[in-house]
């Protein structure tokens, strides 16, 4: 045993992406520092027979304490959203710091250390949000910020407020290029959303599930396919966020068999809903509306697939909460159009319960796929492994003890964040994260939060190996395909 243990969890079956067995978890100062069969007595120790000992799962894409481009808050702040993240047995959330035009990234990423400081309860870091792209941003903002830990930026195609041009994107895939930064990207073609709002709009279709329509499924593959030939034309890793289609996720198939470095994620709701979800009497419709918007059953099938075959990396929740009311979907009155309705949904407390019951209790995935997607590859993607999202000697003792057979039925009240309501509402799930641990901390037992507010961590992160390029010019046959690359070398 490499150090004495102050903190044992004892014979539960600890799970990895490489495999499981029945082990003792030995932890001093936060950290693992022994698995063996059997660990001599502790301190402190907790009992994990029968349970399912999994690492903290990591959620790389959620929405807290943020401003939307309509000007509707968040309905979490740090303390209700890692409370909540905490129930659902995610121990590290990596939230976004969002620019908003004519503000400095330096001066927001402070606001929202400040804020995630004061009160979240897990560990965290962040995603830039760049909207606003000048000579000062990229050229003396940026290059420090990214020096400090936040290892990713991520943009839009799409959204009037956000979404940056082609030469704008171009100019910041090159700089996070130069920088060893990921990019991540919102990828729908907002002429064609803006096409079909005008004409839906003008037609007086104006209820809820008219925002399925007004997202068609090529924006997103149209995207998609330019975002990867960005990628290609630099040699610059890119994360295509919240894939909703199966023609996206074959795209992300096709640029990743060719070499490219192209990643991929996509969330609950594309697995689990359709557009019909919308499609309710008066805008009870609202609380199934996020963008992209679900799509088909055969969609849904497709990204399981994908999932399985490693075509996508991550499952995250884009978490994206408005309360049901004035302060939140609701804020332009009682009789809002759909383009007048704040886009998403709360789901980071629900996630992995989500994707444990209909993946791992289902049989799509195995119970070491479902940690590889949850928290080992985010760690990897995102410059957090091995510290986080993975069960070795060294790493944060972060874990979560799960009950396979419990089985929940999701009602409004069963999630412990400030939406008031939930999307998943009259499911029945199977499995269930019962015990928490962050850093060697229990922070949720017997239904209840044990964790201090502002006791969790920021997470500096290094880009790490999946940022940087691949190095794989294409042959001369093809000169062009990579210029942007060569003139940048």
């Amino acid at each position: 045993m490499a150090a004495s243990a102050d903190l044992v969890v004892r014979g539960g079956t600890v799970v990895t992406e490489r495999g499981q067995a029945r082990l003792d978890i030995g932890i001093r100062d936060g950290r693992i520092v022994a698995l063996e069969d059997t660990l001599p007595a502790a301190e402190r120790e907790i009992d994990a027979a029968g349970r399912l000992v999994l690492p903290g799962g990591i959620d790389s894409h959620c929405h807290i304490e943020q401003l939307s481009g309509m000007g509707v808050m968040n309905a979490d702040d740090f303390a209700s959203g890692s409370v909540s993240a905490a129930f659902g047995g995610t121990t590290t959330t990596i939230s976004f710091a969002c620019q908003h035009r004519g503000q400095s990234l330096k001066a927001v990423v402070a606001d929202y250390h400040e804020r995630a400081a004061a009160k979240s309860v897990i560990d965290y870091a962040f995603h830039m949000i760049l909207t606003d792209p000048t000579d000062e941003v990229l050229n003396v903002e940026l290059p420090k910020l990214v020096e400090d830990g936040h290892g990713s930026i991520k943009l839009f195609t799409t959204y009037p407020g956000t979404k940056l041009d082609d030469g704008q994107m171009l100019d910041v895939m090159a700089k996070a290029r130069e920088l060893g930064a990921m990019i991540c990207v919102h990828a729908e073609n907002d002429a064609i959303i803006q096409w079909m709002v005008k004409r839906l709009l003008g037609g007086r279709y104006t209820e809820p599930r008219y925002h399925a329509v007004s997202h068609p499924r090529f924006a997103e593959i149209d995207a998609i396919h330019r975002l990867i030939q960005m990628s290609a034309f630099l040699d610059q890793p890119v994360t295509i966020f919240h894939v909703s289609t199966a023609e996206g996720a074959e795209l992300v198939r096709q640029a990743r068999a060719s070499g490219l470095k192209i990643y991929a994620e996509t969330c609950p709701q594309y697995l689990f809903f359709t557009w019909e979800s919308l499609d309710r009497p008066g805008l009870e419709g609202a609380k199934w509306m996020f963008s992209p918007p679900p799509r088909h059953a055969a969609d849904s099938e497709a990204l399981w697939r994908a999932l399985v075959d490693g075509t996508l990396q991550t499952v995250t929740s884009d978490h994206a909460p408005y309360r049901f009311d004035a302060s939140g979907k609701l804020k332009a009155g009682p009789s809002p159009t759909f383009k007048e309705i704040a886009n998403g949904i709360p789901g980071l407390e629900l996630r992995l319960p989500l994707l444990f019951s209909e993946g791992v209790s289902a049989g799509r995935l195995s119970i070491e796929q479902f940690v590889r997607l949850t928290a080992t590859e985010p760690a990897r993607l995102y410059g957090l492994h091995p510290r986080k999202g993975d069960i070795v000697q060294g790493a944060d003792a972060d874990l979560v003890l799960w009950d396979a057979r419990r089985e929940v039925v999701v009602e409004d009240g069963t999630t412990h964040d400030a939406t008031g309501y939930t999307p998943y509402a009259g499911m029945t799930l199977r499995g269930w994260p019962e015990t928490v641990l962050r850093r060697g901390e229990v922070i949720v037992e017997h239904g209840r939060c044990l964790a201090e507010r502002g006791s969790g961590t920021f997470l500096p992160r290094a880009a790490g190996p999946y940022a940087a390029p691949s190095g794989r010019l294409s042959p001369e046959t093809d000169p062009a395909r990579n210029f942007g690359a060569r003139i940048l070398a």
